[in-house]
């Protein structure tokens, strides 16, 4: 309008990089509003436009300390007003005292010696690593969001009390969206833990206190733990803990996780809390007069019912003035359900007219509010613009040009690092097998039990701990990128693909946690709100290649492939496996979950050096996996296969052979008649049998009725493969210097480099261990689910695998 004085509204989405605004308003509505609101976007926020992804889409802006990276979607629903500015906090809004101190509890009595502690915090305050300095225990940490999506239990006895602490999953909110989420908010309002040890960053204060602020309005009895308090020190971070402690309401006990310091401290405030030992009150929220006012009314109505008795009233009110539907759930159908209901009602639109606002904003506004006076009297920060390392870290890593290539360069150089670093030890190992099975084969006598020790356990066995090395080395650098923080960025490098496909970014993490084992990747997709995200994301995580389908790779690479070529045909394996998963993903969505994704929502948290020891351990404690394995399902399914393949047996045949053997004296031909023997034996065998029985569904992809049995053994588990094919070529071997596996596949007839190929390709794609078909059941709910999950898998798997053998064919 050219004299009407309007001006455009500006958004989110509008603005370029290094662009500095404040909030005006948010558009959104359901949960990404309250996910926009609950990390402080509200009118008169500041932010800075940090950086876009190298595809474009998301963004990044940094608001209240930390990096938050959202969709341009979400973006275009924030309306802002672009300026200039100094500091990134928040206005101060007006209303009452923000805390009310409650009267001070008396000393109590205590008969039982065991306390309960639930350990809560935001992801990536350190939670799981104070847990672990702690108890002593090696819980999987990592600093990106989702590492700990179920909770978890470790017990110590110090100064002669048993406490059981509890670690939750990360959780930024009281208002659960995800599963993960509800788990930790149950435990804190259903168990109702003695003490419970708010965990925050102190190098990020004002973003961990907001679920400070709520766990203060269930007035339970809390301790804050500031973790991360090396870094605070270096940072040169200033912090009155005496005057936050009074603004809390709660002891604040500096701890370090990687250092292990404060960590007596806070158990001994543990016992004192517990004990009632306690001088200073608990404090709770208080809110705008209005909002106030209206939480009284409606906590009076709620303690008519029996409800009060379990749950806080005044959180329960508080709740429903949010809008909580999981609280709503729990309210209705009791008979102050319909009262409580008109209460808010009415009172939203009065407030609305009133405020130009609603509740549900004005609570959380409060909030930061009082996080803003809080940090404004007790915090001081030096020179908050400086760029940080991080910030140059992520100028290169996520770089519009080369954050992309960059990516793809780590994955490559990844398993480039893994196949190459882990020739030298593997050859080691696989020598040191071969000599015990050729000392075992000197000076045993020929018969079945050398054959099954031999044949079976030490080639079964034997053939699959070679690939250890590997193993160690592939979760070790998947361990160092989920440390550093790297998983997170790779999740917002990704996300558009995700997104156009109709998937998460935040997918893009258990897919990745899936090249480690599919079990943890599955739990993992309890991150996601969405559920038909969920389901999609589980459906296609087979597709990635988790640890145990390693061995199958490097046996085939080594027995058909050059190593120079080995290294990019692995890499080509992982990044089909994804490209496909993606493909699946699409087509799911499509046709079984059609509408909008989960908002793209998610902090990008700064750069972290692992400590060795959190290294060391999960190394450690991958080994420990690995030989359990071994040494249960493996050695168990070595010992099966062995058996199945040698009974029954016929005389017959041996005794034919015989015969043919006996009328010529050539070295050679008698060779052949005992190889053709052994063979026969096999096919007579209840193993051969099987393997001829689904040997036509499987030989258009170039496989055999040997390939066959191992591949159904596979299904225990996937490292199986390799034990399986071991014990099958080494029945019958009766020479002292048997041949290595991958010697015999390469000279077994009809093996080719297609045949290898195609086969990698069907590990890749087929159903996955029992374990992780029994979690994906556990997490869908529903059997429906689980056939659709085991009848997409294996045709998946047969068509490509066809696909690529007939290609193979052709160009190899």
């Amino acid at each position: 309008m050219p004299n009407g004085g309007f001006i455009m509204p500006l958004f989110l989405s509008d603005l370029n990089i290094g662009d500095k605004g404040a909030i005006y308003s948010v558009k959104a509505t359901g949960e990404i509003r309250r996910r926009l609101l609950d990390v402080g976007l509200f009118k008169g926020t500041k932010f800075k436009i940090m950086r876009l992804a190298p595809l474009g889409d998301p963004i990044v802006i940094r608001v209240k300390g930390f990096d938050l990276s959202l969709r341009l979607e979400e973006a275009k629903q924030i309306r802002v007003e672009k300026i200039g500015f100094t500091g990134d906090g928040i206005p101060m809004r007006e209303h009452r005292n923000l805390f009310s101190p409650i009267a001070q509890k008396e000393k109590i009595i205590r008969t039982s010696k065991s306390i309960t502690v639930a350990l809560l915090g935001n992801p990536n305050s350190g939670k799981t690593s104070l847990f672990n300095a702690i108890v002593g225990a090696h819980q999987k940490v990592g600093n990106f969001t989702g590492v700990t999506v179920e909770k978890t239990e470790g017990i110590i006895n110090y100064k002669g009390y048993k406490i059981n602490i509890i670690d939750l999953p990360g959780t930024y909110s009281l208002t659960a969206f995800s599963p993960e989420e509800v788990v930790a908010r149950d435990y804190i309002i259903e168990e109702k833990p003695d003490v419970v040890i708010d965990v925050i960053a102190g190098s990020n204060l004002e973003r961990n206190l907001y679920l400070t602020t709520q766990v203060m309005e269930l007035e339970v009895d809390m301790l804050v733990a500031l973790n991360m308090w090396d870094e605070v020190e270096k940072l040169g971070i200033k912090i009155d803990i005496p005057q936050l402690e009074a603004l809390l309401g709660s002891h604040v006990i500096p701890t370090s996780a990687l250092k292990k310091q404060g960590i007596e401290s806070l158990l001994d405030h543990v016992i004192s809390v517990f004990e009632g030992e306690i001088t200073i009150s608990k404090n709770k929220m208080i809110f705008s007069r209005d909002i106030e006012e209206k939480i009284e009314q409606i906590s009076y109505i709620l303690t008519n019912d029996d409800l009060a008795e379990k749950y806080n009233s005044n959180w329960l009110a508080t709740k429903l003035l949010e809008n909580d539907q999981l609280v709503y759930e729990t309210v209705k159908g009791r008979s102050i359900y319909l009262k409580v209901v008109k209460l808010i009602l009415d009172f939203n639109e009065k407030y609305k007219k009133s405020h130009k606002g609603d509740p549900e904003s004005a609570i959380i506004e409060d909030r930061h509010s009082f996080i803003r006076g809080a940090l404004q009297e007790t915090v001081k920060i030096p020179d908050r613009h400086k760029k940080t390392i991080t910030d140059h870290i992520d100028n290169i890593l996520l770089n519009r040009i080369l954050g992309l290539p960059i990516f793809f360069a780590i994955m490559w150089g990844m398993f480039q690092f893994t196949f190459k670093l882990g020739e030298v030890p593997m050859g080691w190992m696989d020598s040191f097998f071969q000599l015990l099975s050729n000392g075992l084969m000197s000076i045993l006598p020929a018969g079945l039990f050398r054959s099954l020790l031999v044949d079976g356990i030490i080639a079964g066995v034997g053939g699959v701990l070679i690939f250890l090395p590997n193993i160690l080395l592939l979760f070790f650098f998947i361990s160092l990128l989920e440390g550093t923080g790297y998983m997170a960025r790779a999740a917002f490098v990704i996300d558009k693909v995700m997104h156009k496909v109709g998937l998460h970014g935040k997918s893009f993490i258990p897919m990745l946690t899936g090249f480690g084992c599919s079990v943890p990747a599955i739990m993992a997709t309890r991150t996601l709100k969405n559920r038909g995200d969920r389901i999609v994301t589980m459906l296609i995580i087979p597709f990635m290649s988790c640890g145990a389908k390693l061995p199958v790779y490097i046996l085939l690479l080594s027995a058909f492939f050059t190593p120079a070529a080995a290294g990019n045909i692995l890499f080509g394996i992982y990044m089909f496996g994804i490209l496909l998963a993606l493909i699946s993903a699409f087509i799911l969505k499509k046709a079984a979950f059609p509408g909008q994704s989960e908002p793209f929502v998610m902090e990008l948290p700064p750069y972290r050096l692992p400590g060795y020891k959190s290294l060391l351990y999960q190394m450690i404690f991958k080994v420990k996996m690995y030989l359990k394995k071994a040494g249960t399902i493996i050695l168990v399914a070595s010992v099966i296969i062995w058996i199945t393949s040698n009974f029954p047996y016929s005389s017959a045949i041996e005794q034919s052979y015989n015969d043919q053997i006996s009328l010529t004296t050539n070295t050679f031909t008698i060779e052949e008649l005992q190889n053709e023997a052994t063979a026969k034996q096999l096919e007579y065998s209840i193993a051969g049998r099987f393997g001829k029985i689904i040997e036509p569904v499987i030989k258009p992809l170039g496989f055999d009725w040997k390939i066959g049995i191992a591949l159904t053994a596979g299904l225990a588990a996937k490292e199986v493969v390799v034990s399986t094919m071991s014990t099958i070529f080494a029945v019958g071997q009766e020479s002292d210097e048997a041949p290595k596996l991958a010697t015999r596949l390469r000279e077994e007839s009809g093996y080719s480099r297609a045949t290898a190929l195609s086969l990698m390709i069907f590990v890749l794609l087929y159903l996955p261990c029992i374990a992780a078909t029994t979690m994906f059941h556990k997490e869908a709910g529903a059997w429906k689910w689980t056939r659709l999950f085991i009848v997409y898998t294996m045709s998946v798997a047969w068509i490509m695998s066809f696909v690529v053998y007939r290609i193979g064919l052709v160009f190899l």
